[in-house]
C-alpha cells in the first residue's frame, strides 16, 4: 500500500506544480495589464487636468482686475503642482 500512495502522490505533484506555475504566470499578466492600464488612466489624468489650468489661465489673463488674476494664476500653479506630484508618486509605484 506504502507504494500506491507514493506512486499516487508521484502523478499528483507534478499536476499540482504546473498548476502553480499557470496560478503565477497568470498573476503576472494581470499585474501587467494592472500596469498599463494605471499609467493610460494617469496620462488621461494629467492631459485633462491641463486642459483644466490651460483654460483657467486664459481666464486669469482675460481678467482686467489684477487681483482677481493674480489669485487664479496662484491657484492654478498649486494645482499644476499637486498634480504632477500626485501623477509622479504613482507612477513610481506602479513601477
Amino acid at each position: 500500500m506504502a507504494t500506491q500512495t507514493k506512486s499516487s502522490k508521484g502523478k499528483f505533484m507534478p499536476a499540482v506544480e504546473e498548476t502553480i506555475e499557470r496560478i503565477r504566470s497568470f498573476n503576472e499578466k494581470i499585474l501587467e495589464s494592472g500596469k498599463t492600464v494605471g499609467g493610460a488612466w494617469l496620462d488621461t489624468y494629467e492631459k485633462a487636468q491641463r486642459s483644466v489650468l490651460d483654460f483657467e489661465t486664459q481666464v486669469a489673463n482675460a481678467s482686467e482686475l489684477d487681483s482677481v488674476s493674480a489669485v487664479a494664476k496662484a491657484q492654478a500653479e498649486f494645482v499644476t503642482d499637486i498634480t504632477s506630484a500626485y501623477t509622479k508618486v504613482a507612477r513610481e509605484l506602479l513601477s
